[in-house]
């Protein structure tokens, strides 16, 4: 079997699923479980000064029969003292001794502030520190959370302060509410970071009751907004890793969080450049004991692909991904409809005549059966009818030989700036 054997920035784990802040880490009692059920490492939930939780702080998004598709929360950080805190940690790191515990902190932004409660949780024997500025509500409200995550002066001053006393790894956990999350990764790298963390959870209204009219969560007939995590933030979460791992000035490893729910989720992610990963929503919505499958399956497929170990998938596709201005403007892909497959339901058909490029015919045969034929001369090769399509194998999308040498739209422009020159 490969090596799922795991290293962050000196922070060593069994394999590379952790949990991540969150509820499911808020007591010793939670992270014992967790990893007498598996789990490599868990990031203790975000301890600071003591506060009140709301009664009603959860929501979910469901759609089209599948559960829990989207996460919201208005709940805030621990609401338990940092002294049991601390006790537990310590109870916990003793029992699991070769299991990664991480503390999540979140004070205000005070030099002395930091220095204090770095001290006091290095103290228990933790094995690193996450500075949590990603929080986007209600900590934000009290200038901590996304609010300082918000601003990359703050988040390079506090990420110094933190490593001013730290003995052991700081991992910065960064906000997706921002224009541009490699200008915050760059602000930890310069304040001495020795990894990142990301996504925190997005900016989220989850809905409102059209009986009532109140939103989804509701406190005594008033709402606010909450944080969005869950399946259907993957592809944010992928796209904002992948722009941190390929930028040459953010050049410490990334802890990947956002979505992820099975052990095909992890392998995107390390691909992306995730040196690790941190899951939260999946393991509200199924247990613990779903880390199971994740290290069975990942085991299976580094086997499946020769791989010895889990290390050396991290960026494999990074290289893969660029700008649109580099992408070949001479490749063509069209699809084709297997019609000994096709189940007649004519969604493509549909969806092409509709919304894409009416390059999709429905047809007789001379049986006086109908059959759906794609023109190849006016198909742009655009995905919409493999997309659409409900049976497995009845839409391909096939590459045509090239015709063109490559040429992007970069290309484009430089030759024309030199024939103009």
């Amino acid at each position: 079997m490969a090596d799922l054997r795991s290293n962050l920035a000196g922070i060593e784990s069994p394999n590379p699923f952790w949990l991540a802040s969150a509820p499911p880490t808020n007591s010793g009692y939670q992270v014992q479980r967790a990893f007498e059920a598996g789990w490599g490492g868990a990031v203790w939930k975000t301890l600071g000064e003591p506060i009140i939780n709301t009664s009603s702080r959860f929501a979910a998004v469901s759609f089209n029969g599948r559960r829990v598709a989207g996460f919201n929360n208005i709940e805030l950080i621990t609401d338990r003292p940092l002294e049991v805190n601390l006790k537990e940690i310590y109870e916990t790191k003793k029992r699991f001794p070769n299991h990664a515990i991480i503390a999540s902190l979140m004070v205000e932004p005070s030099r002395e502030k930091w220095h204090e409660i770095v001290k006091r949780v290095e103290d228990v024997g933790v094995d690193g520190l996450e500075l949590n500025f990603g929080c986007p509500h209600g900590m934000a409200e009290r200038g901590m959370g996304a609010a300082s995550g918000q601003q990359p002066d703050l988040v390079e001053s506090q990420t110094m302060w933190a490593k001013e006393v730290a003995r052991t790894p700081v991992i910065v956990k960064l906000t997706p509410n921002i224009t541009d999350i490699t200008m915050t990764a760059k602000a930890a790298v310069r304040g001495g970071a020795d990894a990142i963390s990301m996504i925190n959870t997005i900016n989220s209204l989850a809905g409102v009751d059209i009986d009532t009219w109140n939103t989804i969560p509701n406190v005594a007939g008033k709402g606010a907004h909450g944080g969005y995590c869950g399946p259907a933030v993957k592809p944010i979460a992928l796209n904002m890793v992948a722009e941190c791992a390929r930028n040459a000035n953010i050049t410490i490893p990334i802890s990947g969080i956002g979505g992820i729910s099975n052990w095909r989720d992890a392998v995107e992610f390390m691909l992306m450049g995730s040196t690790n990963v941190q899951i939260c929503t999946a393991a509200m919505h199924h247990g613990f004991s779903i880390v199971e499958d994740m290290i069975d399956g990942l085991n299976n497929y580094l086997d499946d692909k020769g791989i010895s170990s889990v290390n050396k998938l991290i960026g494999k596709s990074v290289e893969k991904y660029s700008d649109w201005g580099n992408l070949d403007l001479n490749y063509r892909t069209v699809a084709k409809i297997n019609t000994d497959v096709c189940i007649n339901c004519n969604k493509c058909h549909i969806a092409c005549e509709d919304t894409a490029h009416q390059c999709i015919d429905m047809l007789t045969d001379p049986n006086g059966n109908k059959y759906l034929k794609v023109r190849e001369a006016d198909c742009v090769g655009c995905n919409l009818c493999a997309i659409v399509c409900p049976e497995e194998g009845a839409i391909s999308m096939l590459e045509l030989p090239r015709e063109k040498i490559a040429m992007s739209w970069n290309d484009r422009q430089h030759a024309f700036a030199s024939l103009k020159g």
